[in-house]
């Protein structure tokens, strides 16, 4: 894996803005879209990483089951009268579409697992469609990790009948683009959709049902809309007998719960591509990674290495409670750290997206750079 420098195409940012990708700069100017750097990844590299992503699916459902069989559910943050909801969703294998495993790549090449965001992932818009224009641009001819919109379309045939509405908060950034563009994926895949913002979901008491803004029902919804969130809130009594089929499907709440990183170690130790991980501090000595069960952005993650905090970022999270997983084992280029998103679509790897910071820590001012595939 190699970080190369490369020279900006001279209307790049007008044609990531044509694709809408709106902020390719932030409110600062700062760049977030940056093609002025790219990564050469080996396709061995790929290949692990693939496998990989697709021994975690599977131990991550292995850990689901031992959860729900030790009734480990206050540990996962559910509260008792979600239990029934999140347990008959995933003994109904309810759909998943998509997720995100973010790895890296230790000194040996071996992928790490930092975490999985398995239920609200964003950055998809620019993995799956901005950087597979750049390297048709920029690399003609070269190969790409980026199966990602295809097998998104293919996705969405899965899904069972009927209307499909999407709602998301109304920020008019990341969370509204990359709502936008699952819901194009669902046009193209020949769904009807409907698009509202989340606080705008109605429920009609007399119908039993969800609503959206015309007072029509909502039979099934994607919400990039976090299940912690939704389960604190009024409607959370409404959802499980609204009939309405979510997606991320309510078991996902569990996948989110970085609380999981724990129950992995603890049921696969040594595992080469899991970091130790545990919920109680002082089990890794004086050097660990301290982040929050539910968090985003990086927020509220702190890593102290020898005993001294060397990166730390501030934020809203933490009150679900802490996992401190070791400090992972990869290294810096050029003074900046990559971490390798690797996205899951209906259960299978699908695409690769890498972000990079300044930081160890990748955080709301990270930027989003390209990647290709180069030799062995």
């Amino acid at each position: 894996m190699k970080r190369h420098r490369q020279e900006r195409r001279p209307d790049g940012e007008e044609k990531v803005r044509e694709l809408g990708l709106s902020w390719v700069r932030d409110a600062s100017g700062e760049v977030y879209w940056d093609e002025s750097v790219a990564y050469e990844m080996s396709a061995g590299e790929v290949v692990r990483l693939e496998e990989t992503a697709a021994e975690l699916q599977e131990l991550y459902i292995v850990a689901t089951e031992e959860v729900i069989r030790q009734q480990r559910w206050e540990e996962m943050g559910v509260a008792p009268e979600h239990v029934a909801l999140v347990l008959q969703s995933w003994e109904r294998e309810e759909f998943t579409l998509y997720g995100r495993f973010d790895m890296v790549l230790d000194w040996r090449g071996q992928p790490q697992l930092l975490e999985y965001n398995a239920d609200t992932p964003t950055a998809l818009l620019e993995a799956a469609v901005v950087q597979w224009q750049w390297l048709q641009e920029v690399k003609p001819g070269l190969d790409q990790w980026n199966g990602l919109h295809e097998k998104l379309v293919a996705a969405w045939q899965r899904v069972g009948p009927g209307k499909i509405h999407f709602a998301s908060v109304a920020d008019g950034w990341e969370d509204e683009v990359t709502l936008a563009y699952l819901e194009e994926t669902a046009r193209q895949a020949g769904r009807e959709t409907g698009h509202l913002p989340m606080a705008a979901l109605g429920w009609d008491a007399g119908a039993g049902c969800f609503t959206d803004e015309a007072e029509e029902p909502i039979r099934t919804l994607f919400k990039l809309y976090p299940w912690e969130w939704m389960l604190r809130e009024d409607f959370a009594r409404h959802v499980e007998r609204s009939g309405c089929r979510f997606l991320e499907a309510p078991w996902k709440v569990l996948w989110s719960n970085k609380a999981m990183l724990a129950v992995l170690w603890e049921l696969f130790p040594s595992h080469p591509a899991l970091l130790p991980c545990y919920r109680q501090q002082g089990l890794l000595g004086d050097s660990y990674v301290r982040k929050p069960c539910f968090s985003r952005e990086g927020a509220n993650i702190r890593i102290v290495q020898r005993g001294r905090v060397t990166d730390e970022e501030e934020g809203p999270y933490g009150g679900e409670g802490w996992v401190y997983q070791a400090v992972a084992e990869n290294e810096a280029q050029e003074g900046h750290w990559p971490v390798l998103g690797v996205w899951m679509v209906d259960g299978e790897p699908a695409g690769l997206g890498i972000r990079e910071d300044r930081q160890r820590i990748t955080g709301n001012a990270s930027r989003f750079v390209p990647h290709w595939i180069g030799g062995a």
